[in-house]
């Protein structure tokens, strides 16, 4: 029997994210796919991600580059975009979607559509209000907010017909699993993103004797680093902050004495600061929080906010301590807990195994099979 020709269809490649590293996954799954996606941006993927693949983009790669830097602000143009693909030569089509992805089309009835979706779409769906009060666009925030009472509507109507002609969709996490079905009326099957649980070393040091806490990702509002930061202050704990983002001067101007700063360390510096930290402060409510398992593989336990990904991650007391409301005075609460308790970094790599990329492989070549 003929193998099916497989496509991987992607939002975009322009940064390295959980949802980035979940497509090099699927084709790690399928490396005779290649991969579609709205526009790439080869210098932030780096060739160590992205060598020997057939990456495909869509006709915004042929914008100018400084208005293709600013392709989150058309979405009407990447539902056509991805709308145009012409994908007719493949047997399934799997689009990992967070945004407009899932918007590619069918041209023959016997192909099948398989959907791993991140989240619905967030400033559509669940995340509306909270996108409103701040879009992320800093200086053209009001500009946004005049735009999206008169821009959601049509393209929520939009992303609700393109879910209704996928065929299988893969949730993420529970909580994904939940959106889907209340906004697209569609079941799902739930298969965890990957992670690469080797990449990662706890060090040799006991978490007792370890000295800081971490709190590590894109400093953007929802995130809610600044839960770490104030909270961290209060009790002058050390934490150390890295990445970057829009919000970070924000968090710079709040921190106490006691939090430093790493500006968008690299890989290994990263690696080094999670085998190294007494515990990773996860303070956002996430569609899964794919950093907090890479937590785990690194042997730290989480303190983290028991909403959205995390309730599927860190169960209290086990592989961490979870607060209840995102405030600073529950996180206070949930770090004097965390001061009282044992963790051991090998329960904590075990646990991380759950999420393990092989997993995800197996899993996701079964769902293609059945679907084949």
């Amino acid at each position: 029997m003929a193998q099916p020709k497989i496509a991987i269809v992607h939002d975009w490649l322009t940064n390295l994210g959980g949802a980035e590293r979940v497509v090099f996954a699927l084709h790690e799954a399928f490396p005779d796919a290649p991969i579609y996606t709205s526009v790439y941006e080869h210098d932030k993927l780096l060739d160590t991600h992205t060598k020997g693949l057939d990456i495909r983009t869509t006709w915004l790669q042929k914008l100018p580059r400084p208005l293709r830097k600013l392709h989150k602000f058309f979405p009407i143009l990447r539902v056509k975009a991805f709308r145009d693909l012409d994908l007719s030569e493949f047997d399934i089509i799997i689009s990992s979607s967070s945004a407009e992805s899932k918007q590619v089309r069918k041209s023959r009835p016997d192909q099948v559509h398989i959907c791993y979706c991140h989240t619905p779409i967030r400033y559509y769906w669940n995340g509306y209000e909270q996108y409103k009060k701040d879009p992320g666009f800093g200086t053209l925030n009001w500009l946004i907010r005049l735009a999206m009472p008169i821009m959601i509507p049509p393209l929520r109507r939009a992303d609700f017909a393109a879910a209704q002609a996928v065929d299988v969709f893969i949730a993420n996490s529970s909580e994904v699993q939940k959106r889907i079905k209340k906004y697209y009326k569609k079941p799902s099957t739930i298969i965890h993103p990957p992670i690469e649980v080797d990449r990662f070393t706890a060090h040799s040091q006991p978490l007792k004797r370890r000295t800081y806490y971490l709190a590590h990702g894109r400093q953007v509002p929802y995130k809610r680093i600044d839960l770490a930061v104030k909270a961290c202050s209060a009790l002058d704990l050390p934490l150390v902050v890295s990445g970057g983002g829009p919000d970070h001067a924000r968090l710079k101007s709040i921190a106490g004495p006691t939090v430093t700063f790493e500006h968008f360390p690299t890989d290994a510096r990263v690696n080094e600061l999670f085998g190294s930290a007494k515990g990773y402060i996860f303070p956002a409510e996430e569609d899964f929080g794919i950093v907090m398992a890479e937590a785990l593989s690194a042997g730290t336990p989480v303190i983290a906010y028991g909403k959205g990904g995390a309730q599927d991650i860190v169960n209290n007391g086990e592989a961490g301590i979870v607060f209840t409301q995102q405030t600073p005075n529950s996180l206070i609460a949930a770090l004097h807990i965390f001061e009282k308790q044992t963790f051991q970094p090998a329960a904590m790599q075990r646990i991380a195994k759950r999420f393990h990329k092989t997993l995800f492989i197996q899993k996701i070549r079964k769902i293609v099979n059945d679907n084949s």
